[in-house]
């Protein structure tokens, strides 16, 4: 494991290495490839050395041959003060670090970013519009990261930069959160079929970071949204339909009958989320006015995701009862 030597004038920490932390470093460390001033640093959680884990080792050895160094700590169960000492000397932090981290870590992570006296910080809001989400909605995970705004807006010594993408597209056609059922040959609707929805894969979030983070001129203490596809439900049934020459049923879920089955079940993170995306505030926003689409950067549509990762899923058309 390298040793973390903050040195370079754009040295960067990015926190996690999940799916979406995976394509942040890799886009970064490609565009760090052409700034020689620019070093990239990933914060892994502690676990068992290399020698008797073979995961840890192959996540450490394709981190190396990227030129990324490690560092070793745990967002989780490390303190604010602890934290802001690990994260002294980085320029930048980006957090990579989701929900799945618990209640209080997305503010943690502020908190200890603000106190090490960075420079520029990307928290974890890589997701829907928060601001005009507000508080209190269906999703209480989502009021915390209004207070992770709030925390930002409210002091001048760290520049912030928030990125809003929407759900991950692959998320659509998750069993579990109940959109697309593919194998029942069914798409619910949440809200109404002119509900609309913004998504974009982790790939393209993680170059669309990269491109954002060194932008010129630089952005900074703001919002910026991308989006791979902008699309209603109505419209995400016909793309189905008509990429995988099947005929979905269609079956409409008003927000009456979430927000019931919501109250049925109040600790249901699944239906709390179906719950704010059927009041369609917040999730969804014009495709054209967005970083990507200003910029003119080709990115993967709803249409392009199924035809890279469901052609198999094809089946003979249904007629029409």
């Amino acid at each position: 494991m390298k040793n973390h030597t903050p040195s370079s004038m754009n040295n960067i920490l990015i926190l996690g290495a999940g799916e979406l932390g995976n394509a942040v470093i890799r886009e970064m460390a490609k565009m760090a490839a052409s700034h020689a001033d620019t070093h990239i640093t990933v914060m892994l959680r502690p676990s068992p050395t290399a020698a008797v884990n073979p995961e840890k080792k192959k996540t450490i050895d394709a981190l190396q041959a990227l030129g990324v160094s490690v560092l070793s700590g745990d967002v989780v169960a490390d303190s604010v003060d602890a934290l802001a000492a690990q994260f002294n000397g980085f320029d930048t932090i980006v957090s990579c670090v989701g929900f799945s981290a618990g209640a209080g870590t997305q503010l943690k992570l502020a908190q200890a970013a603000l106190a090490c006296g960075v420079k520029r910080f990307v928290p974890w809001q890589f997701g829907v519009d928060y601001d005009t989400i507000g508080k209190g909605s269906p999703q209480n995970l989502f009021d915390e990261q209004l207070d992770v705004r709030a925390l930002l807006r409210a002091q001048s010594s760290t520049e912030w930069l928030i990125i809003s993408t929407g759900m991950f597209t692959s998320f659509l056609f998750e069993p579990s959160f109940g959109v697309v059922d593919l194998a029942a040959s069914v798409v619910h609707a949440l809200g109404s079929w002119d509900t609309a929805v913004t998504v974009t894969t982790p790939e393209d979030i993680g170059y669309l970071t990269a491109r954002i983070l060194f932008a010129q001129p630089v952005l900074k203490n703001q919002v910026v949204f991308v989006a791979g596809d902008t699309l209603t439900y109505a419209e995400l049934a016909d793309t189905i339909d008509a990429q995988l020459g099947r005929r979905v049923e269609r079956v409409s879920l008003s927000t009456a009958q979430l927000d019931a089955d919501l109250q049925g079940a109040p600790n249901d993170q699944m239906k709390k989320y179906r719950a704010v995306f059927a009041a369609g505030k917040g999730v969804a926003w014009e495709k054209s006015e967005t970083f990507n689409a200003r910029q003119k950067i080709e990115v993967t549509t709803v249409k392009d995701w199924i035809e890279n990762n469901l052609a198999t899923a094809a089946a003979p058309v249904i007629a029409d009862a």
